[in-house]
């Protein structure tokens, strides 16, 4: 047995990776689940980026920020908002300090992988007597996973006149819901047997069931389309033509739930990357005081296909916000002053890592794997192979980080997405650091990441929270 010298020494020298529920006692444990129980609620709800921007700004509005165009001028405590094209958000509660002397930003995305319709998805197959969606799909997904569940329809329809209408299928315990079907395993030998896990089903192949009864009229040729096209013009107004200028997602159905017989657990879609989103927006709400520093909470949109596009991590965005507060604050301000914020920023990318599957230990070097319940897991880089697009911390940023951190007892752990050479993944870190913002990247453990139902631990999400305050409130 070693000394308590001894183990004293070791205690100061070594890093000690243990679960974070060792160290909660009854108090810590009714706020974890009282603010997992926020957040199961927030996912259960937002299934899209649209629907994602509107419960956040739902929740905003109930704690006393309000839209940044009701601002002619901005002083220190105003808490605001700004929303871009309904797909991305901008959050910010004033500092007591110079903005120009940095904001603490905290950036993650709310768009989640997903099955889009195409501009013409609806027919009919006679073969099968069966009315059709064709589908695109959004994002990195295993597209085997979405077959023989049941999915929701969300979407957003434009009309030629400009009118708009919501479209909400799948969600109540009365709708029905559509599904994509698989082959039996009696028949599917050689039509699937031998294709490789990608191909299992491929993206043609991604078709929705949505209809089985014609439409009751003689005079009507395709009358299992014409009965799905009534059936929604009836309760939308909408024509076959209006789907090409619609946005309609198809999704999960169904609300999150706990996992485990210890509940120790959320399962839901869409944890990449909202539970960063609400834990971001959360802790911005939360803060106890007026930060010295400008807090600043952005959603993201697109970042599952590359950031692009005028709501995504790439576009203006972020500069068109931080241009917004900097006319309320100053006087006749100019681009030096926009440039300097954004010099003397600092930034975390929110967003999730891939927790150590216990099945596929394999795709891990487990010294540096992310673990389930061991708090955020702070990632210096992402990118693949070689660091391949990524932002990779400097040393000084990670070094305070881990103080802002561990000044507040926040449990974290320092984790890489997957072996060197496995795979890989990006985040919205390297649209920040090319606006010359310090950034790391820090969120929970995920397990079936881009999955219909993935899975997060609530201790985790609880000190991803508390870590993201810390970070709003440091004055560094």
């Amino acid at each position: 047995m070693p000394s308590k010298e001894e183990s004293k020494l070791e205690d100061e020298l070594t890093l000690k990776l243990e679960s974070a529920w060792k160290e909660t006692d009854e108090k810590d444990l009714k706020n974890i689940m009282d603010f997992a129980q926020g957040y199961k609620d927030y996912i259960t709800r937002a299934k899209t980026e649209r629907e994602a921007v509107d419960v956040a700004e739902e929740i905003l509005t109930d704690n006393g920020f309000r839209s940044i165009h009701d601002f002619e001028k901005l002083a220190k405590g105003d808490k605001v908002f700004l929303n871009n094209r309904d797909k991305s958000l901008a959050i910010a509660v004033i500092g007591e300090d110079d903005i120009r002397k940095g904001c603490n930003i905290l950036a993650s995305h709310i768009d989640s992988p997903r099955i889009d319709l195409k501009a013409r998805p609806l027919y009919e197959d006679n073969d099968s007597l069966l009315a059709i969606f064709k589908t695109h799909y959004y994002g990195g997904i295993k597209k085997y996973q979405w077959v023989n569940t049941p999915l929701s329809i969300f979407g957003k329809v434009v009309k030629e006149d400009g009118s708009k209408v919501d479209i909400r299928i799948g969600e109540d315990e009365d709708d029905p819901v559509v599904v994509i079907t698989d082959l039996l395993p009696h028949l599917s030998k050689k039509a699937q047997g031998k294709r490789k896990m990608a191909e299992v089903i491929k993206g043609e192949e991604l078709n929705i069931i949505v209809g089985g009864r014609p439409i009751d009229d003689d005079d009507i040729d395709s009358k299992l389309k014409m009965n799905i096209l009534k059936l929604l013009n009836d309760e939308y107004g909408i024509k076959e033509e209006d789907f090409i200028s619609a946005e309609i997602e198809i999704v999960p159905s169904g609300p999150a739930r706990d996992v485990g017989l210890d509940r120790s657990m959320i399962g839901a879609y869409g944890h990449d990357d909202r539970v960063c989103a609400y834990t971001s927006m959360m802790a911005c709400i939360d803060l106890p005081d007026t930060p010295k520093k400008t807090s600043v909470v952005m959603m993201f949109d697109k970042e599952e296909i590359g950031s692009l596009g005028n709501t995504g991590a790439g576009s203006m965005f972020l500069n068109s916000f931080l241009s917004e507060l900097l006319n309320r604050i100053l006087e006749g301000y100019s681009y030096d002053d926009l440039q300097r914020t954004l010099n003397n920023s600092k930034a975390i990318s929110g967003d999730v890592s891939a927790g150590v599957n216990p099945s596929f230990k394999g795709v891990h070097e487990m010294m540096n794997a992310p673990k389930m319940s061991q708090g955020i897991v702070v990632t210096k880089f992402t990118g693949a192979g070689g660091k391949y697009s990524a932002n990779d911390a400097h040393a000084e940023y990670v070094s305070f980080i881990r103080r802002t951190f561990n000044k507040k007892n926040v449990r974290w752990q320092a984790c890489e997405l997957g072996k060197v050479d496995e795979g890989g993944g990006g985040t919205v870190a390297k649209d920040l650091s090319r606006l010359n913002i310090e950034t790391i990247d820090a969120g929970p453990a995920v397990l079936g990441m881009h999955s219909p139902f993935e899975i997060v631990s609530k201790i985790d999400l609880h000190h991803t929270y508390r870590g993201y305050m810390a970070f709003l409130e440091t004055n560094e």
